[in-house]
This record gives C-alpha cells, sequence and structure tokens, in this order.
C-alpha cells in the first residue's frame, strides 16, 4: 500500500483545508473519502510521473512491476489535481490489488475463480469515487460551454460595431490562425482537462482550480444524493437509470490457461449479474477494469474516456509525439527560469507546445525544415491560444514559444546560446530513412553541440535508430557525454530517449560567409 495521502499538499489544497475543508467530506464513519488511484504512464518514465505526483499532489507512489503504471492514494476531493498530472495518460480507481493471486491450472476453473471474485470485491468507496468524478467532468463540460458561449456573445457585440479597436485585432489574429477552423475546441470532452494555461499560474487559472475544488467538495457533501447511484437500481423518484458497462481485460504473461477475451467475457457477465447493469461495448458509462500481469491482479475502474496525452494537438502530422512523453523529456532535461528550450525537429510542435504550457517561465523555440510542419505546428500553437481565451480572462498573455522554418544542420542561433535541446529525431521510418539518418545524425548533434551552452547545456533526444545514434555520438564524444538513457515504447516501437551532458568543449564557431 502507498503510504497516505497529504504530505506536502499544493495550496489550492491547503486553502481548501483553511477554509474548513479537512475531515467535512463525509464518507461511512466520517471519515474522509480516499482513493487508490492507478495512472498509466508512457513506459521508462515511471519515475519521473512518480516525482511528479510527490511534487504536485504530496503523495508517494508505487511504481507496478507491469511497466508504465504507477499506484498512489489521495483524498477524493483532489480529484480535480490529479486529473491535472502532465505525465500520465489514462486513470482508473483502484478496487482492489491482489500482488499474488493464484489461478486455477484449469481453464474453466480459473474462469470460476474471476467470476466469483466479482462478489467479494469492495466496489462501495471506488464507485463513490467514479460518480464524484463523473460530476466534475459534468460541470467542467457545463462550464466550457458557458465560455464558449460568452466568447461568442462577446464576437457578436463586435460585429454591431461596438469596439471595433478589437474588431481588427481579431481580424488579424483570424489571419494568423488561418487554417485553425477545426482547432477552436479540443479533441474529446476528457480534454476539457484544462491545458494549464499560458499565462498558466494566473489569478484566473487558481480560480478554475478553486472552482473544480469546491465541486469538489460540494459533491461530496452532497453525498452524490440527487445522482443516480452506482450501486443502486432504484431512486426515490422510482426507476433509476440502468447503468451501461463494458470490462476491458489487459493480460500479461504466458502463465495463463485463459486469453484476456475469455476472462473479459467471464467477469463482465459475473458484474452484469451483481449490478444489474447493461453489457455496451461502445455506449457504456463505467468502465471496468481487470489488469492481469502474471500474478499480479488489479480491479479499477476508469477515470478517463480518452487518454490525457491528447491534450495539446488539433492538427496531427504523420509521427506527432504524445504529449505526456514530450512531458518526461522535458522534465528529464530540469529547465530552470529563463533557459532557451530548442526542438530543432519539432514536427507538429508536441515538445515545444507542453514545455511553454509547463514551464511558462523559460523560452521555447521551435524550428522544422518541412514547411507542412512547421504550418501545423504554427496552428497547433493557435488552437492552445483560442482554448486559453476561452477561459474568461479579460488579459490573454500569448505563449513564450516562437517557431521557425529552419535547416537542421545550419541553425540560425548564436555558438553557446542555448541551454536546453529536447528533440524527436527520425526513426527513419516515417519521415526520411536509415541510410539517410548514418549522414543527419553526426551533422545534427555537430550543429546542437554548437549552439549548447559549454559546461551546463543539455539535451533530451528520442529515437528508435539507436545503432546509428551510438555511432554518431562516438564520433562526438568531445562535445556531448551521455548521461542516462531511457527505454521507451513509441507506438509499439522499440525507442530510447539518451539524456545528454555538453562537455566543455568549444565547438567551432561558424564562419561568416561575406
Amino acid at each position: 500500500r502507498s503510504p497516505s495521502a497529504g504530505v506536502s499538499r499544493r495550496r489550492g489544497m491547503a486553502e481548501a483545508e483553511a477554509a474548513g475543508g479537512a475531515g467535512e467530506a463525509p464518507a461511512e464513519g466520517g471519515a474522509e473519502l480516499t482513493a487508490v488511484i492507478g495512472a498509466t504512464v508512457p513506459t521508462g518514465f515511471e519515475l519521473t510521473a512518480a516525482e511528479e505526483v510527490q511534487e504536485k499532489l504530496g503523495s508517494a507512489s508505487r511504481i507496478s512491476r507491469d511497466r508504465g503504471k504507477i499506484y498512489f492514494e489521495v483524498p477524493a476531493r483532489g480529484l480535480p489535481q490529479v486529473h491535472r498530472l502532465r505525465s500520465v495518460d489514462n486513470l482508473f480507481v483502484v478496487v482492489q490489488e491482489f500482488k499474488d493471486y493464484q489461478f486455477k491450472e484449469n481453464k474453466e476453473d480459473a474462469l470460476k475463480d474471476l467470476e466469483d471474485l466479482v462478489k467479494k470485491l469492495p466496489w462501495t468507496d471506488p464507485l463513490k469515487v467514479w460518480e464524484l468524478n463523473n460530476s466534475l467532468k459534468k460541470k467542467k463540460t457545463k462550464r466550457k460551454k458557458h465560455n464558449l458561449q460568452s466568447t461568442a456573445s462577446k464576437e457578436k457585440l463586435n460585429e454591431d460595431g461596438q469596439g471595433e479597436g478589437t474588431d481588427q485585432k481579431d481580424a488579424s489574429k483570424q489571419e494568423g490562425c488561418a487554417q485553425n477552423a477545426a482547432g477552436v475546441e479540443p479533441a474529446s470532452g476528457q480534454d476539457t482537462e484544462k491545458t494549464q494555461g499560458v499565462a498558466s499560474r494566473n489569478g484566473e487559472e487558481e480560480e478554475e482550480e478553486d472552482n473544480e475544488q469546491a465541486d469538489a467538495k460540494d459533491e461530496l457533501q452532497a453525498g452524490s444524493g440527487s445522482e443516480t447511484k452506482a450501486g443502486d437500481s432504484k431512486t426515490s423518484e422510482g426507476e433509476a437509470k440502468v447503468l451501461k458497462f463494458r470490462v476491458t481485460c489487459n493480460r500479461a504473461g504466458d502463465k495463463h490457461s485463459f486469453t484476456s477475451n475469455e476472462a473479459a467475457r467471464d467477469f463482465g457477465g459475473a458484474v452484469q449479474e451483481h449490478f444489474q447493469w447493461k453489457a455496451d461495448m461502445t455506449n457504456f458509462d463505467v468502465e471496468v477494469l481487470l489488469n492481469i500481469h502474471n500474478n499480479e491482479v488489479v480491479v479499477g475502474i476508469a477515470l478517463t474516456e480518452e487518454s490525457l496525452h491528447r491534450r495539446n494537438i488539433t492538427h496531427f502530422g504523420p509521427t506527432t509525439l504524445r504529449s505526456t512523453l514530450a512531458y518526461g523529456m522535458l522534465r528529464l532535461c530540469d529547465p530552470q527560469p529563463t533557459d532557451i528550450i530548442v526542438d530543432p525537429m519539432c514536427g507538429t510542435g508536441a515538445i515545444p507546445i507542453e514545455g511553454a504550457t509547463e514551464w511558462p517561465s523559460c523560452y521555447h523555440i521551435a524550428g522544422d525544415n518541412n514547411p507542412q510542419a512547421v504550418k501545423r505546428a504554427a496552428n497547433n500553437i493557435c488552437s492552445l491560444l483560442k482554448k486559453n481565451e476561452n477561459k474568461e480572462s479579460s488579459t490573454s498573455l500569448g505563449i513564450p514559444l516562437d517557431i521557425i522554418q529552419w535547416d537542421i544542420c545550419n541553425l540560425p542561433l548564436r555558438t553557446g546560446s542555448v541551454d536546453i535541446i529536447v528533440t524527436d529525431m527520425p526513426f527513419g521510418k516515417r519521415i526520411g530513412s536509415k541510410k539517410k539518418n548514418w549522414d543527419l545524425y553526426p551533422a545534427c548533434l555537430m550543429e546542437m553541440g554548437r549552439i549548447c551552452t559549454p559546461g551546463t547545456g543539455r539535451a533530451a533526444l528520442l529515437t528508435q535508430d539507436k545503432k546509428c545514434f551510438a555511432k554518431a555520438l562516438s564520433r562526438m564524444g568531445h562535445i556531448w557525454r551521455k548521461g542516462q538513457t531511457v527505454w521507451v515504447n513509441v507506438g509499439g516501437l522499440h525507442a530510447a530517449v539518451y539524456l545528454l551532458k555538453r562537455t566543455w568543449e568549444r565547438a567551432e564557431e561558424k564562419r561568416s560567409f561575406w
């Protein structure tokens, strides 16, 4: 069990407690409702995610033996902060965990045991957490709709000729975001989790946080009385809406006599019988998770409908990097205020956009040699600016981020002027080729070495072409020293993030041609 949460909760929560929030939320027996949350994270970045949870929620995490998962305990009213974590893909509340589950060798017996398990599981609190999570999502969507309506009415005012100055600005903004028709709204309902803002730490963001904190507390105090209780089949007004559910089984290990489909089918049958819910594979309210990894079994209820990693990008390219992976790579470099951070091969801009959102006191420069990629990245930045405008703030600060079309081997930047380089290098699969990488990689490392500050500069570089990278690095040993390597899975490909430190060696200056 991970230690109980609450060591150094963020200020928002401290304020809630100061206002009398501590211990007010009634669960059975007067104790505060807490939840063990499971989070899937990019494989290889479990420690990074655990550090973020400790830093932002004050909870210690336990890293699962099943790669790509961490577990931590939080008070249920801390759910809004959990959804704001940058390093997690999907979230679920743990119903129960079995460290060493003994599966019967016979298939029928093993499946029968899983069916019998359903009746013995402690569903009550996890379902309360699921209900609270749902009601927060609904409030968030309502608030978002309200924001969109208020911006629409503001625009209408402008059209009526009241406030032409702002109209002018709008027109120039429209031009800047020419390709951006599709990008006004986040990709999905779950993405209504706010990207933590361009002016990320400003007062309006705090108000948003307080709203959510209050929502979470109100919901707990109301005991979700008006909501359909997940475990009930009736409410005071007669028949309740019957919940629809599905079971998803993720299984790893070769010692099981059954397939994941068989486990999901039989476990699902027992869930249906136990709760009288209705099975529906596509249009479900509740997703029950059955995670089996060798002898470790975890039963959970999903809290996210779609991965949180889709938060920033509206215009996808052929190889768009997940925001969660981008966050992990940036965090490895430990950005400090006023650092200049460059992504010389930015593609659709996942890394610099994540960087500017989470580290607004650094300056982010992104570039690519492909005009199409630069255009997509610019559209993604426009979408982010629009999203921030919709947050009812009167002043919309920009983002500390610029995007440029350039040649990676001939960057228009001064020697030694950059603190951090974070980039996703071409794998040679969908973009470029392995053959081209043999020339490209050494040239890239050389040019990156030139612009990076000797002694303190660092780089996090992601590639799947490990052989080629190792060879290029061995030739650049005087400029770059290899630190840690994080093995990651990128769309099924076994890749690596190399953390490099810049040596004190002076790089060759670019000679002027005139």
